[in-house]
């Protein structure tokens, strides 16, 4: 993949993380006070929901950082070439498919 097609596809994918981040903040209230089944399931929700993007956000910055090497597009585990179609998906991909499916 193109060094540049790669930095656009990843300044995507921070934009959509940080910005899901930023809704999640918004929605997460500040004092838990009572509250009902409902809406302590709706907080353990949105508590997974942050954990899981910032994983997200630190998948993105180890691609970031593999882009900088010159190593981006290269699986972590093999060296083998990772298809530009599944970059294009998943920028953050650092396996290809079968070694993903294997792990």
């Amino acid at each position: 993949m193109e060094p540049d097609r790669a930095r656009d596809l990843l300044a995507a994918e921070r934009e959509r993380i940080e910005r899901a981040l930023a809704d999640a903040a918004r929605e997460t209230p500040d004092e838990p006070g009572d509250l009902g089944s409902e809406e302590l399931y709706q907080e353990e929700f949105d508590a997974g929901r942050a954990a899981d993007l910032q994983e997200q956000l630190a998948a993105l910055e180890r691609a970031e950082a593999r882009l900088a090497d010159g190593s981006y597009g290269r699986s972590v585990v093999s060296g083998e070439p990772i298809p530009d179609a599944r970059l294009e998906v998943l920028p953050t991909a650092d396996r290809t498919v079968q070694e993903q499916d294997a792990a």
